[in-house]
């Protein structure tokens, strides 16, 4: 959304520089008109002339008013205002010459306008349009004896004339403008793009920092939550192995024994975190695809035993092995745990996979979301407010951004009759039997 924001503001002050050319070139013409009309026997249509100009004039202020209203100014809008410039250009070298004129050139300020500001093929559009232009006025034109070049007053000198009777200093000046607008279209509108690319891609490269400055602090919390766990684990551990040597009855023992549970839970949660930071991916262990999912969705159910769950493999899937970071499996049941926070009576999971890919869709049953949440959540920079009880506001930010590291895709929409499906989409590192 910023991105489209920021696009809209840089056209709507291309067009407020488009206005001030305009200026500048209504007073060129202004003077130019005084100057030929007072100083100079060239016969010019001044009826004509005066009512074109102050057309234009009202046609130049209603597009300085243009660039302070509020509706978004869309780069095909821009692209009219040139040809708009390129029409005006048109009619007043009409009635002063034609190609004749020596402002004929001024075509080329449109062309170089359109090639930094617009993309390449409305460009390539306006420079078309110039070109005919240019041509037809090498046919068709008001003539001004003042301003015939002199080659064209000598009757004698058939080697003047050139293609179709052309005078060959027009045809020379009319190459020139055609070679010249295709070099500026062509070599402009390339590192127009270029810069464009760079931009983009510096833009890419400092979000990205931001996010692995923002991981990297995460990382380290859990890297010390980590090591200051264990000792009270261990501690704990240590006291529910001495209170089963004691004299409990059946319902203590059973709390006992759920307790020595969820302590096992906690060091295995521990070991995994420990393994994801220490994994090699050129030492990675290959597995069953059917057989990691299954692991996948077995573990999850013994977390949220509590939760309903619809899970449909898809049979025509192919008995691939592929290997699998540690932090997928995390980021999986991070998605599958909102999904049960959200729809805690059911949630239904469809997972299949190719040869390249594996998908996996949740479709929980809570409350749908607005699209601008939709468009936050799926394009997550850092981590968002939580409206769960006891929510940090991160787990979907981890699983987004640890998805996307390994060549994931994440997305989130509204399911018809209530509720939201999240898509999966991971390439599978396939990974050949020996």
């Amino acid at each position: 959304m910023d991105k489209l924001v920021n696009n809209i503001s840089a056209m709507r002050q291309n067009l407020r520089r488009l206005v001030y050319i305009r200026y500048i070139a209504l007073a060129g013409q202004l003077a130019a008109l005084f100057v030929f009309s007072q100083h100079y026997d060239l016969n010019l249509p001044l009826n004509t002339l005066g009512p074109l100009i102050a057309f234009f004039t009202t046609i130049i202020i209603l597009s300085h008013a243009r660039t302070y209203w509020m509706k978004p100014l869309q780069q095909t809008e821009f692209c009219a205002h040139i040809l708009i410039d390129i029409a005006a250009l048109t009619a007043l070298l009409y009635f002063t010459g034609g190609a004749t004129n020596p402002f004929v050139s001024y075509y080329l300020v449109p062309i170089s306008i359109a090639a930094i500001t617009l993309p390449t093929i409305m460009t390539w559009g306006v420079t078309a349009v110039s070109l005919i232009a240019y041509s037809g006025l090498v046919f068709f034109h008001y003539p001004l004896e003042g301003l015939a070049p002199q080659a064209m007053h000598t009757d004698h000198d058939q080697t003047l004339v050139g293609v179709f009777g052309v005078n060959l200093h027009i045809l020379g000046m009319w190459v020139n403008f055609a070679l010249s607008a295709g070099l500026i279209t062509y070599f402009v509108v390339q590192m127009a793009e270029a810069l464009r690319r760079q931009e983009a891609e510096l833009s890419a490269q400092k979000e990205e920092q931001m996010q692995d400055e923002q991981l990297l602090a995460i990382a380290t919390q859990a890297a010390g939550a980590a090591h200051e766990l264990g000792t009270p684990l261990n501690t704990m551990k240590l006291i529910i192995d001495n209170l089963q040597h004691e004299h409990l009855n059946g319902s203590q023992r059973k709390d006992i024994a759920i307790l020595d549970q969820q302590i096992h839970r906690c060091h295995t949660t521990l070991q995994n975190l420990i393994r994801a930071a220490s994994f090699d991916d050129k030492g990675d262990k290959s597995i069953l695809v059917s057989i990691y999912v299954e692991e996948l969705m077995d573990n999850w159910q013994l977390m949220r035993p509590d939760v309903h769950t619809v899970i449909i493999l898809d049979d025509n899937s192919p008995p691939i092995k592929a290997s699998f970071h540690p932090a997928i499996q995390q980021s999986l049941q991070n998605l599958l745990n909102n999904a049960a926070d959200a729809s805690p009576k059911q949630i239904e999971i469809n997972i299949s996979w190719n040869r390249k890919e594996l998908h996996v869709e949740i479709r929980d049953y809570g409350p749908s979301i607005s699209a601008e949440q939709i468009e936050t959540l799926g394009h997550l920079t850092s981590p968002t407010a939580s409206n769960k009880p006891g929510g940090l506001g991160i787990g979907l930010f981890l699983s987004h951004h640890s998805l996307n590291r390994h060549g994931g895709h994440v997305s989130l929409s509204n399911t018809e009759g209530g509720g939201l499906t999240t898509s999966v989409v991971l390439p599978l590192r396939l990974v050949q039997d020996s």
